[in-house]
């Protein structure tokens, strides 16, 4: 298992330090309301693979474009206005006609309550034919995106905008080998869904598409439910609720992933415990270069858990671009990961300081 740390380009070297591909959502939030008692509602952007383009800009400050489409209205303008705050470069951004009803092409809705206590989250999105899931193999120029005029150290994509249509498994299918081609280190969060392959063909369709895409990945995210739904991985010893995840069983799983995809350099997941909504244990384990590294388990208060996830692999993704190596890049992902569920939002409002604070193990005393 090679060393991820060394197949990343230097920084300065290219345009951009990550590329991601993925949807870019609008989110409704109650706040302390119920979806469907709700009165009025925040707006926020948001999509598993945004995410962590905006968490290493805003947060470690690095240089990130998202390669996404929107439908051209007043809708998607707002998403336009939301990412401009977070930094994240919208020139491979697509922007598609509206035909002023959305029978062809609109922008995804995603309706989220955070959850307290014993009442869990929800979410409910309304993405039908949505202008990033139509998508298709020729719609971008990868070779010239990871090419010497333009170049990323990193791209990154999940299992939520492969699920998204058929089109678009080709689109990542082909950013993936332009981004090999050119010597780009390639990450992919499985990211599991029910909703949004139970329509589809189900968790057979999902490991059917997800089995060949991870043969072409260099680093992947997932957890428990992830690895056992997309590639039919199973973890021995896991609660049923979850509420048990052996450490022991994870490393084995980790070598036995590895040893079916040797393409494969860095392999993480999460390791969350809900004991309610309002207060999870978090921690990871990875798999870098036949060496495991480990955070244990802590208990984090929740305050917004959406996100958390595309977080902890941003901090992780930082760590290996910094060189810091995979123990303080896990180290890191887990703090990101912690802070982002402190506050409202998918996005990370964290800055590098507050994380190496975490990481220090230091006290939320008040900073003035």
């Amino acid at each position: 298992m090679e060393d991820v740390s060394a197949s990343v380009k230097a920084q300065g070297s290219v345009r951009w330090d990550a590329v991601s591909l993925g949807e870019v959502m609008l989110r409704l939030d109650p706040g302390e309301e119920r979806i469907h008692t709700a009165r009025t509602m925040r707006v926020w952007e948001g999509g598993g693979e945004y995410n962590v383009a905006r968490g290493l800009r805003r947060c470690f400050e690095l240089k990130t474009a998202i390669a996404t489409a929107l439908a051209d209205n007043p809708v998607g303008r707002l998403v336009e206005d939301l990412m401009l705050q977070g930094g994240v470069d919208q020139e491979l951004v697509r922007w598609v006609p509206y035909d002023g009803v959305g029978r062809k092409v609109r922008n995804g809705l995603n309706f989220t309550e955070s959850g307290f206590g014993v009442r869990a989250a929800v979410g409910c999105s309304d993405r039908g034919h949505t202008a990033v899931s139509q998508l298709k193999v020729g719609d971008y120029d990868w070779k010239a995106i990871f090419g010497a005029e333009m170049g990323s150290r990193w791209f990154h994509t999940g299992g939520i905008f492969t699920a998204l249509s058929e089109t678009t498994i080709g689109v990542a299918s082909e950013a993936m080998d332009a981004a090999r081609a050119a010597g780009t280190v390639v990450s992919y969060d499985l990211n599991y869904r029910d909703s949004l392959w139970k329509s589809i063909g189900g968790k057979a369709r999902a490991r059917e598409v997800n089995r060949e895409l991870v043969r072409k990945v260099d680093v992947l995210f997932g957890n428990e439910e992830d690895f056992s739904a997309m590639l039919g991985v199973e973890i021995e010893g896991v609660g049923k609720d979850f509420d048990e995840l052996p450490v022991e069983s994870y490393a084995k799983m980790l070598r036995e992933l590895a040893g079916m995809y040797p393409n494969l350099k860095l392999i993480a997941s999460t390791l969350r415990t809900a004991t309610t909504a309002s207060e999870n244990a978090c921690g990871a384990i990875a798999l870098s270069g036949g060496t495991i590294a480990h955070v244990a388990q802590r208990n984090v208060d929740i305050l917004d858990r959406v996100g958390g996830g595309d977080s902890f692999a941003s901090g992780l993704i930082y760590g290996m671009l910094a060189g810091m190596g995979a123990q303080w890049a896990v180290e890191c992902g887990v703090a990101h990961g912690a802070l982002a569920m402190t506050t409202p939002g998918d996005t990370s409002t964290a800055s590098l300081s507050e994380v190496l604070r975490v990481m220090g193990g230091g006290a939320a005393r008040i900073a003035r």
